[in-house]
């Protein structure tokens, strides 16, 4: 069983799930009903993950909080939670392409599997797929739409240290 709370945020309505031991989804409000399969789920607005997810969320939107500290519990192939689990390495303000992924995970040939997994990343925001981008440094597909993708960016991008800055990519 799963259980899922909607929270209002500045890319929209979004629907935190969280399974048997963590947050298992953030789906965006016009989301792929296919996208993420997570079965039967019932409405809490009283489950401590994900009140501590909402409040988190909110606080990365205000721009106070740059990485997230919630039990993630991924349902997908070994392969995607790879993928996804090289996605938490990418450090806030900064992206990488699919190939610079696939090289992270071994797989440096598995671009356009790695960029499959992506686009079914259920974990949004937290899990940041939408620092991956294309090889020129353009914004690619994003489950959430393209204007969410250049919103999250643009929101690092200025809260980043200058240091770790978005290089070489236009988030506007």
């Amino acid at each position: 069983m799963h259980y899922f709370k909607r929270m209002d945020s500045p890319v929209g309505l979004l629907t935190l799930v969280v399974g048997a031991t963590g947050l298992s989804a953030v789906v965006w409000e016009n989301d792929y009903p296919l996208r993420v399969r997570l079965g039967r789920r019932c409405e809490s607005h009283q489950h401590p993950i994900l009140i501590e997810a909402e409040h988190q969320l909110q606080r990365y939107f205000c721009g106070d909080r740059q990485s997230f500290d919630l039990p993630l519990e991924f349902v997908g192939t070994d392969f995607q939670k790879k993928v996804w689990n090289a996605l938490l390495a990418i450090p806030f303000g900064q992206t990488r392409s699919y190939a610079q992924v696939a090289s992270a995970i071994r797989h440096p040939r598995a671009v356009r599997a790695v960029g499959a997994a992506n686009g079914k990343n259920p974990i949004s925001i937290i899990t940041p797929c939408h620092r991956v981008v294309g090889s020129n440094g353009h914004l690619v597909g994003y489950a959430g739409g393209l204007a969410a993708k250049r919103y999250l960016l643009a929101l690092e991008s200025a809260k980043a240290s200058p240091g770790s800055m978005l290089k070489g990519m236009s988030v506007f």
